[in-house]
């Protein structure tokens, strides 16, 4: 499992991720933190403005019921504010209040002859009467809101329009403006911790399945690889699941694979160590010299026949262990046949076999794939032809086009394989009744490569009788490069 988590890991990428959990709660919450900011903004906001649209009308009320106290008398204005009406307009429980009557020639009539005067271009409301107008100023050093009022007075003698301005300080605005942002801020703070209560325990809630799977392989057999049931997770971690059984079923057929070679492997070459080491046991106890050189005789040839079984196990093994993509280029076929074909020259010669080679054009026989392993295919194929051919016979080597295809024959006069047979001499070490026969000390693995080699460069491997009537035909067929 450890190895598991390594080749994942690997996948992934070298720097760790952090908290599947920390991060939903980052997504969820930090986002939901802004908007629940934004709408306490917007909320204190609209608040603000029906707070001061509550107070405008409260001092627009106390101007109109001063411009109902406003008359002309006598040919003059004059405003009959009483005692008590003074000293409610001029003090409030929460701030001062102020008021300033003007006639119709801007004279004051009653109340602060001080207070600012209305600005020249005051923006008018759309929710009070064109008389009225409401603005901001400064007065003993504090900031007041003023409401005033163009109120038409008139008798038989004069008529005109005074003015009258109340005003009053921003404190209890300031005070109910604290109080809005208080209760809206303890608001919206309780909903947001009541909101990611939520989502935490939402969050442990879905996370849970993956949890439980965790546990799960935590406490796995060493080798255990069977499948994770993709049940356990939601459905869109379930590819991730797939992905991981796949990796697992990769690495029990590697590791079956392994043991098997390993099992082979030490079946294979015990019998030829037993023969030298009763070899070598023999010949410490001869004392005739001719027999001790045919006794080292035999032991030379079993140390070749051995040292080419381990080279064809450890090219199998790698082989089987190769990675199917690694190093895979345009090579042609036809310099690789050539290059085989000078290589076996020589043991063709000693055997008296007639090697012959027919290749197209280099540059037309290309195909994609690794050339060393394709020239471990091709010697394969010509070194047991060779050797299952007797002497004076003949091993022919072609390399042809055949449309998008490029097909390398390997065809010999020896003995050959009957049909029920030809699939299974592709099993390692299995040999076919007139290999054994032919040549005993082969080992059964040569074809087993040829098909492995060829199933990485997704080529198809058929065998056939060869055109004299004896023989074998080994016919791979390529996708070409072209």
């Amino acid at each position: 499992m450890a190895a598991l988590y390594a080749t994942v890991r690997s996948k992934i990428g070298a720097a760790p991720l952090g908290s599947l959990r920390n991060q939903l709660l980052r997504w969820l919450l930090i986002p939901l933190v802004l908007l629940v900011a934004l709408n306490a903004v917007s909320v204190y906001d609209n608040a603000l403005d029906a707070a001061d649209m509550a107070y405008d009308r409260s001092l627009l009320a106390s101007t109109r019921a001063l411009a109902e106290r406003v008359a002309i008398k006598d040919g003059k204005v004059v405003a009959d504010v009483p005692y008590v009406a003074l000293d409610s307009f001029e003090t409030d429980t929460l701030g001062r209040i102020y008021y300033k009557v003007s006639g119709i020639d801007g004279e004051t009539v009653s109340g602060f002859d001080d207070l600012p005067p209305v600005p020249a271009k005051v923006p008018r409301s759309e929710a009070y009467p064109a008389l009225v107008r409401f603005y901001h100023a400064d007065y003993n050093g504090e900031p007041v809101r003023i409401a005033a009022l163009l109120q038409p007075v008139y008798d038989d003698s004069m008529r005109g329009i005074a003015l009258i301005q109340v005003g009053e300080t921003l404190d209890a605005r300031r005070g109910l403006s604290r109080k809005i942002l208080f209760d809206t801020l303890l608001r919206q703070a309780v909903m947001v911790l009541a909101v990611a209560s939520l989502v935490w325990f939402a969050v442990r809630l879905v996370l849970r399945p993956l949890m439980r799977l965790k546990i799960e392989v935590e406490n796995r057999a060493l080798n255990d690889l069977s499948d994770v049931d993709q049940a356990l997770v939601h459905k869109e971690v379930r590819p991730l699941v797939a992905a991981m059984n796949g990796t697992m079923s990769r690495m029990h057929n590697l590791i079956a694979s392994q043991r098997r070679f390993i099992a082979d492997a030490s079946h294979q070459l015990r019998t030829p160590l037993t023969v030298l080491k009763t070899q070598a046991e023999l010949a410490l106890r001869e004392n005739d010299p001719a027999a001790m050189r045919e006794i080292v005789r035999s032991i030379a040839a079993t140390t070749d026949a051995t040292v080419h079984l381990a080279n064809r196990l450890l090219t199998l093994a790698r082989v089987e262990h190769g990675s199917e993509a690694a190093g895979m280029a345009p090579v042609s076929l036809t310099a690789i046949a050539r290059q085989v074909g000078l290589e076996m020259a020589l043991p063709a010669v000693h055997k008296q076999i007639d090697l012959s080679l027919d290749a197209a054009d280099a540059d037309q026989t290309m195909v994609d794939g690794q050339e060393l392993m394709l020239h471990e295919l091709v010697t394969n194929l010509v070194d047991n032809a060779i050797r299952y051919t007797p002497a004076g016979g003949k091993v022919a080597l072609r390399v042809r086009v055949d449309g998008a295809k490029v097909l390398l024959d390997v065809e010999d006069s020896g003995c050959g394989i009957a049909d029920d047979e030809r699939e299974k001499v592709f099993t390692p070490f299995y040999r076919s009744s007139g290999a054994l026969e032919t040549n005993p000390g082969g080992t059964g693995l040569g074809l087993a490569i040829v098909r492995e080699v060829a199933a990485q460069h997704r080529a198809g491997v058929t065998l056939a009788s060869a055109g004299s009537g004896t023989g074998l035909k080994v016919v791979i067929c390529f996708n070409s490069a072209a």
